[in-house]
């Protein structure tokens, strides 16, 4: 029987034999580089395959009202409706509006949270590209006392 390092051990040289093969390649090419350089929400979302946007109260964006460290901010989306394609949380005022995307089928529940870094107060979107094309979005402001991007 294996202990955890002999398990560990093998598992970093299967990974290195698998990057030395070009496999990070293929994951790579899963990222939609295009959104994630969009300046602003609506560039972002029509990257993702988004033809129209419209509010929707089946999209819920979760975060604090203010964030004391802009560096840390915890925010969530989600939706209950069926056939979405891609779940994204976005900052307005960002750089680079997109936070995350997640790539959703009808087997994966679509409730996803992460932390982004905010530079300063802006309103948040949750935005849910169907396999339709429509683009569903609820966003929320979210007031930052100390900017996490460079401020």
């Amino acid at each position: 029987m294996q202990n955890r390092r002999e398990t560990l051990k093998q598992t970093a040289v299967v990974a290195g034999l698998l990057a030395a093969a070009g496999f990070p390649q293929f994951a790579q090419a899963a990222v939609n580089k295009a959104a994630f350089d969009a300046k602003s929400v609506q560039d972002s979302a029509k990257a993702a395959g988004a033809k129209s946007m419209a509010e929707s109260k089946d999209v819920t964006i979760t975060g604090p009202d203010i964030a004391e460290n802009g560096a840390v901010v915890p925010l969530g989306a989600s939706t209950s409706l069926a056939g979405v394609k891609h779940l994204m949380i976005m900052v307005e005022k960002n750089p680079s509006a997109l936070v995350a995307m997640f790539n959703v089928t009808d087997a994966v529940d679509a409730n996803f949270s992460t932390r982004a870094k905010m530079g300063q107060s802006s309103d948040v979107y949750a935005v849910a590209i169907m396999n339709d094309g429509r683009a569903l979005w609820a966003k929320k402001e979210v007031k930052v006392t100390l900017g996490g991007c460079g401020g």
